[in-house]
């Protein structure tokens, strides 16, 4: 154990002045200065109060119990991280629950609430390098959140339960965390419901045990994991269990009212996986599969590591572009939310070469398509503004993030050629596997991966230019 300060003991209660002086640095009583705060907000572009410094989690131990009676939640949240400054204090996002005690390494420790802000102090401080357990005992009712672009995330009730969805911040609604994708870390997932019921989370199921009218489910997620990908879902649901060719497990969870209808759709799960691994190279989580749910009012698919949500119908080519983001967004994560292209424009890619495989048009026709302003999908909005470049937080799944963003992938692929080009996507995913990268990165793989080519007029004119290219 590294060398730490003591603190002075101090009534946890603190007024508005008094807490913001606390959250900068601290001063010893004979007056030496000591470790600051790790500070909240990582200055994301887009999002500036999500995720904090400081500090680089390990992994999250989340026990949970939810009653979807009274929609209580009760939480005890083990956030194991390493510091990487000496800390006095630090912060975890939260946002609508109620905390009831905050431990550091098993003692005590002081805190208060600012907004999505909990302001933890240590009762001793914590070195540069120090290993360190938070614990994190909370309750009361998650919230349901509204994106700045209309959409709702967070905790979000369904008919039998909850589902729970995070992109891009609304994961602080049922856990603590450092919310931010530049954290990853592993998770093991235990939620508590009444018996009848099941939980489903990411990775791989563990223990189930029912005792007292109650039925846990244990989850594992071995493989780093952001927080906005993160998930329970809670109700009645047909569970189907299969492993592919490879032995890789496949767990998928169907709303009953669902179930007739995506059958056939989830049925293509395995070929789907094997295409995948064709085309983007190995598979990098444990386990695959999908949770289907019944959800008011959210229209969209989400790509929970290890099984993508789907609140509302599944069809094939959204399947298929949720699996792609197991590599694309799950595995190689944006380094902050300005780079959501590296996400959306490869799973949406994913679509066109789906289609170009299995008898729908060619890559280059679907590109000739949204070009020519032909597509159903999207008209000139795709133009708004450069995929690298998105306008404002409320604009970052717009159709210039998806849609222009694969057009980008095509440009580079009649540049290189199909054999180069699938060095380059799958080379990328590799080389990031389990990490995080921005569109820099990128760049300079594909100008590393080719480079006799002058990728400027890509750069300039589709990914990063204003408005339609004069040439397709």
């Amino acid at each position: 154990m590294s060398r730490s300060v003591r603190l002075v003991p101090v009534v946890p209660v603190v007024t508005p002045v008094v807490s913001a002086l606390l959250a900068l640095t601290l001063v010893a009583c004979d007056g030496g200065v000591r470790g600051t705060s790790g500070g909240s907000g990582v200055r994301d572009p887009y999002f500036p109060k999500v995720g904090n410094g400081g500090y680089d989690v390990a992994h999250y131990g989340l026990t949970l119990a939810y009653d979807p009676g009274d929609h209580r939640l009760t939480g005890t949240a083990r956030i194991t991280a390493r510091a990487t400054q000496d800390l006095s204090a630090f912060d975890l996002d939260l946002e609508g629950l109620h905390v009831e005690s905050v431990t550091v390494e098993g003692a005590r420790a002081r805190w208060n609430r600012a907004g999505q802000e909990l302001t933890v102090r240590p009762h001793d401080d914590l070195d540069k390098g120090e290993t360190f357990t938070t614990t994190v005992r909370y309750s009361g009712v998650p919230l349901r959140y509204t994106d700045p672009d209309g959409s709702s995330e967070g905790w979000l009730r369904t008919p039998d339960g909850a589902l729970a969805l995070g992109q891009p911040t609304g994961s602080m609604a049922w856990f603590p965390s450092n919310n931010h994708p530049s954290d990853k870390a592993t998770y093991d997932i235990a939620v508590t419901v009444p018996e009848g019921l099941q939980a489903v989370s990411n990775g791989e199921l563990g223990e189930e045990t029912t005792a007292h009218g109650r039925t846990t489910f244990a989850w594992h997620t071995a493989e780093p994991m952001a927080t906005y990908v993160a998930t329970v879902g809670i109700g009645h649901y047909r569970v189907t269990r299969s492993t592919l060719k490879s032995g890789l497990p496949v767990y998928t969870a169907v709303d009953p009212s669902r179930a007739e209808e995506s059958r056939e759709v989830l049925a293509k799960i395995p070929e789907i996986m094997e295409w995948g691994e064709n085309n983007f190279g190995p598979y990098p989580f444990s386990s695959t599969g999908a949770i289907v749910d019944l959800v008011d009012d959210v229209p969209y698919a989400l790509e929970t590591q290890n099984r993508p949500s789907f609140p509302g119908v599944v069809d094939t080519p959204t399947l298929v572009h949720e699996l792609a983001h197991q590599w694309y967004g799950n595995s190689v994560t944006p380094k902050t939310w300005r780079d959501m292209w590296l996400n959306e424009g490869f799973a949406t890619y994913a679509e066109w070469l789906w289609a170009e495989d299995h008898g729908g048009p060619s890559a280059q026709e679907t590109f000739d398509a949204f070009y020519d302003g032909v597509s159903d999908e999207a008209g000139d909005e795709i133009w708004d503004f450069p995929p690298a470049k998105p306008t404002s937080a409320a604009h970052i799944s717009d159709p210039p993030v998806y849609d222009r963003g694969a057009m980008v992938l095509h440009k580079i692929r009649q540049k290189v050629g199909d054999d180069t080009f699938y060095d380059v996507i799958q080379g990328w995913a590799a080389a990031h596997r389990h990490g995080n990268a921005d569109t820099d990165d990128f760049t300079a793989y594909v100008e590393k991966t080719a480079p006799d080519e002058d990728f400027a007029a890509i750069w300039d004119d589709w990914l990063y230019g204003e408005g339609k290219p004069d040439h397709r």
